[in-house]
């Protein structure tokens, strides 16, 4: 009966605890998550410490060890001491973290209002005069889907205006990669209208999403969609984006694509800007081959769809490795970040086809090769660690990496690229020339991939459109066997890419050009598609985004100062 009390007022102390804890998180949940503008004077209180806060249930609920420990003792001892010590550890530690975090509950009563927090982000943004925005909202925010943002980041700090980065969704904010620009993350439409952006002139839109609207109605400003990749795909040449200003794509056949949206898109709305990520990959004429060449399998994932041949996955994607296994070449596999979430079908094949490569590592010899990876695994993991610390993300939550958000400047900078570097480096030699390597983590990243490749094997996605830029060759999965004209003419990408049926018969013959220099009839047309899918090599894909952005920003400005002039009159007028 006693042990029986114990457990019951155990559990009670843990209900309490809990809803406690509740209380203390629901007063630090900020309308606003700030990084790199300086927040101290918002007056926002520590975080309570780690081991009231963080993953309390499962510290608590362990609390009643001692009691159990103490009963089995006292049973098997026939005496009740040791029951009565196990008893009184659990209940007293139990009432000594309930009071605890009580005390914790008092000084969470001192946080700022959510007026008072907008408030202070309204004075920093004062200071700071953020010219340029990138806004970005997804439905199921994840890892996943922040790439999007991710592959901007570089772009908007080379900019000559200053940028601002503003998320919808807190998720975001904890996926969103090293950046010394300011970043707002305002889960709340009421909020973002509370925003005060006087001198916004450009808002830069990577998605598609319902949220936009709560930044497109910012009159003063022009918005742009920018997207997150040029693809041959229907959604890059949506009817939506009728809502922007502008639409900026990478070269002519992004015009093209969106001209035969017969009646959507005016011409003189799309502006041609490049990709300015692109410069870092290798170029065809530098890479080094292997001694077996090295195949980058990289599908897109099975979208909204139930089409089984938007990702070749489903319907050719574990015969088609093991036909390249059987050509015995080294296969990088790297999944779209996406694949399997929505279809069981594409998810089986993904599995079928890491287990093909692991067994064929296997069959090759992979032992040599684990000894490598293990030797460099320490060193993989400090700089991954040292990364993490470098990234701008802060410990605690939300309210605490506000208090502690201060504006970064580039200190680090130059160790975050050297490591990158470095791991990179690591990375690729402990793996060796020959093993195939199944990429699904954030690094090694997709570009990194692009330069080990000698050739690409891909669906219609954006990533066939970026690995254009290397001029090295690719091939384009034609799962509905079309006649290869009319495939050519339905993809912009194909142009310059060797098709492969779904059969894959064709495979051998395509892979004689790696295999034999000179062997490559589709190189000068890659030369041509590349100016025509991204445009130009001079003036730099970063000029031409740099340029749009100030020549946009400057008809922003002086269309509002018309609105100013026009408004005078009227103002006049109604005064007297």
């Amino acid at each position: 009966m006693a042990a029986l009390a114990v457990f019951a007022a155990h559990f009670t102390l843990v209900i309490l605890f809990t809803a406690v804890h509740h209380a203390i998180r629901r007063r630090r949940t900020l309308p606003v998550v700030v990084r790199n503008l300086d927040m101290g004077g918002a007056g926002i209180p520590q975080s309570p410490p780690a081991l009231l806060y963080r993953r309390f249930l499962r510290k608590l609920l362990h609390l009643d060890l001692p009691a159990h420990a103490g009963l089995l003792a006292a049973l098997a001892a026939g005496a009740w001491q040791p029951a009565g010590i196990g008893f009184a550890v659990t209940a007293g530690l139990a009432v000594a973290a309930v009071v605890a975090l009580l005390g914790q509950l008092r000084r969470a009563r001192r946080m700022p209002s959510g007026d008072e927090v907008i408030a202070e982000v309204n004075r920093q943004l004062a200071g700071y005069r953020p010219e340029v925005a990138l806004y970005f909202s997804f439905a199921s925010v994840s890892r996943d889907f922040m790439y999007q943002v991710n592959m901007w980041i570089e772009t908007l700090e080379q900019l000559d205006r200053r940028p601002l980065i503003i998320l919808r969704e807190r998720a975001s904010f904890r996926f969103l990669g090293r950046t010394s620009i300011p970043v707002l993350c305002v889960p709340k439409a009421d909020d973002v209208a509370q925003l005060e952006l006087p001198e916004l002139r450009v808002v830069l839109y990577p998605g598609n999403a319902g949220k936009n609207v709560h930044m497109l109605r910012v009159a003063e400003a022009k918005h742009v969609f920018i997207g997150h990749g040029d693809s041959d795909k229907l959604a890059s040449s949506n009817r939506v984006s009728k809502v922007y200003d502008e639409i900026w794509v990478a070269g002519r056949a992004g015009r093209d694509r969106y001209q035969r949206v017969r009646h959507a898109i005016s011409d003189s709305a799309i502006v041609e800007v490049g990709r300015p990520q692109l410069s870092s990959i290798r170029l065809h004429t530098d890479h080094v081959p292997g001694p077996l060449p090295t195949v980058l399998y990289a599908p897109t994932w099975e979208g909204w769809s139930d089409d089984d041949c938007h990702t070749s996955l489903i319907p050719m994607g574990v015969p088609l490795v093991e036909k390249l296994l059987a050509e015995n070449v080294r296969v990088l596999y790297k999944p779209h970040p996406l694949t399997g979430k929505r279809s069981r079908a594409a998810a089986e094949a993904d599995r079928a086809i890491r287990e093909l490569l692991r067994a064929d590592n296997e069959r090759r010899g992979a032992q040599e090769t684990e000894a490598a990876i293990a030797a460099v695994r320490p060193r993989l993991a400090e700089i991954q660690a040292r990364l993490g610390e470098l990234s701008g993300r802060l410990a605690g939550d939300d309210a605490q990496q506000t208090r502690e958000a201060r504006p970064a400047g580039l200190d680090g900078e130059a160790e975050w690229h050297e490591l990158r570097a470095e791991w990179h480096r690591l990375f690729w030699e402990s793996r060796g020339p020959l093993g195939h390597q199944v990429i699904v983590k954030q690094l090694p990243t997709l570009y990194a991939c692009f330069d080990q490749a000698d050739i690409l094997v891909s669906d219609v996605s954006s990533v066939v459109a970026d690995f254009v830029a290397s001029l090295k060759p690719y091939v384009l999965t034609n799962a509905n066997d079309l006649p290869d004209a009319d495939f050519r003419a339905a993809y912009t990408t194909a142009g310059g890419a060797y098709l492969l049926d779904r059969a894959c018969t064709r495979l051998p013959e395509i892979l004689d050009s790696v295999r034999t220099p000179g062997r490559d009839p589709m190189a000068p047309e890659r030369r041509i598609l590349k100016e025509y899918v991204l445009g130009p090599d001079r003036p730099t894909s970063m000029e031409r985004f740099n340029a749009a952005v100030n020549a946009l920003a400057e008809k922003a400005t002086a269309e509002q100062e018309e609105r100013c002039e026009a408004r005078q009159p009227v103002v006049v007028e109604l005064l007297g």
